[in-house]
């Protein structure tokens, strides 16, 4: 039981205590009070009556007509004379029950009275003895109402009480449930601070908290800084600052077979014909600036494009991988363009021949090497056609781009059709033998003979349409039918588009009420570029989310390494690290420091780490060692 309900529990019992004591005591009060103005009235009433009768002759019938006209005209129990002898001379007696109260009342609280007496004189002879006893009727239904009315008083006074003790309740504990949120925050792994409350006992356990609130926090942006320098000491160019040569091939792998990238792209070449020539006409200082001047325009071209990135491959070449062009020709007139207008006007007086650039298109699962060699020969076509020139190929079996309207139908029909289907890959623990949970990935039926896309070949323009909320929604839907004829857990993925839809989240959390049971089993992962991009959307479905029970994490996650100060506040359960950084791990020492302590990190929080894009199976036994909790990809499927 909650502390305010037990505060609450012995508000009522002391109420009900002091209802019980004060009603007793009134009670009782009265009835003393009743009792002896019954008693008065007994003993005035037979001094009236005998002396009333001692003035009048005699006659037993005038006697007996006397005491029948004071018996009905007041309200007695009995009044009786009896001669000296004993022998009863009038009697007048009232039989009939008492009214006005009912029987358990009258027995629990009984009303007891002697009755009046007094002499009735004939001249100077004693006649006889008349006593007499009011009816104490009157007084138990006096009594009765009383209480009914104390007791009234009573429920009016507590419902009033309970109204203002509630408002004063909620405003003293208030301090009290700002630090059992922030434990609740705490054990959810989101570290917030609360204001310090006035109450002297709760403030200095709101400061403490916060003070260890304030010191993880600054732990783990001290961390994240110093991974962040080392991330980018390992992976990217130190000159340039793009992407060394291992980083940027390891996304174009990403790329090419991911499952989340698009079916094709373009990959762009830019090389500059002769660097020893440029370093004896610059000096090193010279060639180095203009090397950070392409860097720099690079970078800025893909600035706003999803997925671009740019990469220093050798001393004098730079690839830029774009999965959002069109074609290969859209690409490298892209590069051309920018490269034109923010370097060559800079360096063309002093270097004629300043760069070469190459293009070509790669589709899903090409091999790695033949899409290098065809773009060093339409490097190679480029130099032959002259200085500062771009040369582009397209591959002659490049689909034809697919109309919107097409798109929108197809998507449409996908989702009340039912051609919508997932397919599930393990995610393994750091030994490989048991299992933590199933990725559930979708898979978009196109045709009636069974062809396959995968989300990266629809989701990206099913974002375009505006069409990712009733996807995702029909992927939980999946995922919840699955869940409920198989054991194990299921992993689903969030667009980033779709968690900033308000109406997406209510139909997402109406639809998981409707099935508690699974909620526990059921993981959801949003890529961490939609993460920040939506980042308060995405803390308030968080939050919604693990409130039904289900579990959140992030995939992809390391692109955006200096801004994972923020995620201490979101309470996640796992992160998936990008497959970037586990290609090759075995003959990368510095990958493998910045990964230890990436995983460090995420342990402080609670945080469970997975590995994606795992090839090998020998890789795990390492993975294990750097702090990863699981794995997955094709070498452990």
């Amino acid at each position: 039981m909650s502390l305010i309900k037990q505060l609450w529990v012995a508000v009522i019992l002391i109420m009900a205590m002091a209802f019980a004591a004060s009603t007793v005591t009134s009670v009782l009060s009265a009835r003393h009070y009743l009792q002896q103005e019954l008693q008065v009235k007994n003993i005035d009433n037979a001094t009236a009556l005998a002396l009333s009768l001692s003035q009048l002759p005699k006659d037993p019938v005038m006697v007996e007509l006397q005491v029948a006209a004071q018996f009905d005209a007041g309200h007695y129990r009995f009044i009786r004379i009896v001669s000296p002898q004993g022998q009863t001379l009038v009697e007048r007696t009232f039989n009939d029950p008492i009214e006005g109260a009912p029987d358990w009342f009258i027995q629990l609280i009984p009303i007891t009275v002697q009755p009046g007496q007094a002499l009735i004189q004939d001249n100077w002879k004693q006649y006889g003895t008349l006593t007499l006893a009011s009816q104490e009727q009157y007084a138990y239904k006096s009594l009765w109402d009383g209480t009914l009315e104390l007791l009234l008083w009573f429920v009016l006074g507590g419902v009033g009480t309970g109204i203002a003790g509630t408002f004063l309740i909620r405003l003293i504990t208030r301090p009290l449930r700002d630090v059992v949120g922030q434990a609740e925050a705490i054990a959810q792994r989101r570290f917030i601070l609360i204001p310090e409350p006035h109450t002297p006992e709760l403030k200095a356990l709101a400061r403490g908290m916060n003070e260890m609130v304030t010191r993880l926090k600054t732990m783990f942006n001290e961390e994240s800084a110093r991974l962040e320098i080392l991330r980018k000491k390992v992976n990217r160019d130190p000159l340039t600052g793009l992407a060394g040569r291992d980083y940027f091939l390891a996304h174009l792998r990403e790329a090419v077979s991911g499952e989340q990238s698009g079916g094709n792209g373009s990959l762009v070449m830019v090389r500059l014909p002769d660097l020893h020539d440029v370093n004896r006409i610059l000096g090193r200082h010279g060639a180095d600036a203009l090397l950070k001047d392409i860097g720099r325009a690079l970078y800025a071209s893909g600035q706003g494009r999803l997925g671009q990135r740019a990469g220093r491959v050798n001393a004098a070449e730079f690839a830029i991988l774009c999965p959002g062009h069109t074609t290969a020709q859209e690409a490298a007139k892209d590069i051309f363009e920018c490269l034109t207008r923010d370097v060559l006007p800079q360096w063309q007086d002093r270097i004629h021949d300043l760069f070469q650039i190459g293009a070509v298109r790669y589709t899903r699962n090409q091999n790695l090497g033949t899409l290098l060699s065809s773009v060093d020969e339409a490097l190679a076509k480029s130099a032959s056609t002259g200085a500062n020139s771009y040369e582009a190929v397209d591959s002659a079996n490049t689909k034809a781009a697919v109309p919107a309207a097409a798109w929108r139908t197809l998507l449409t029909e996908a989702v009340n059709g039912g051609q919508l289907t997932l397919n599930f890959f393990p995610v393994v623990t750091g030994d490989g033998k048991t299992a933590l949970h199933r990725e559930g990935v979708v898979r978009l039926k196109t045709d009636d003979s069974g062809t396959l896309l995968t989300a990266g070949d629809f989701m990206p323009m099913a974002a375009q349409l505006n069409l990712t909320a009733p996807l995702d929604l029909s992927v939980v839907k999946l995922a919840i039918e699955h869940l409920q004829s198989s054991s194990g857990d299921i992993a689903v993925n969030l667009s980033a588009e779709t968690i900033a839809d308000f109406r997406f989240r209510n139909a997402l959390a109406s639809l998981l009420k409707t099935y508690p049971e699974v909620c526990k089993r059921l993981l959801f992962e949003v890529p961490e570029y939609g993460v920040f991009r939506q980042f308060d959307a995405f803390q308030n479905l968080a939050h919604s989310l693990k409130k039904l029970g289900c579990r959140i994490g992030v995939e992809y996650f390391g692109q955006r390494f200096a801004e994972n100060d923020k995620l201490a506040d979101l309470g996640l359960d796992y992160i998936k690290v990008h497959p970037s950084y586990i290609r090759g791990i075995a003959d990368n020492a510095g990958n493998q420091e910045f990964l230890t302590g990436l995983c460090k990190m995420a342990h402080t929080l609670g945080i469970t780490v997975v590995a994606l894009g795992v090839e090998t199976k020998e890789d795990l036994p390492l993975l294990a060692r750097l702090g990863f909790d699981g794995a997955t990809g094709p070498g452990v499927t």
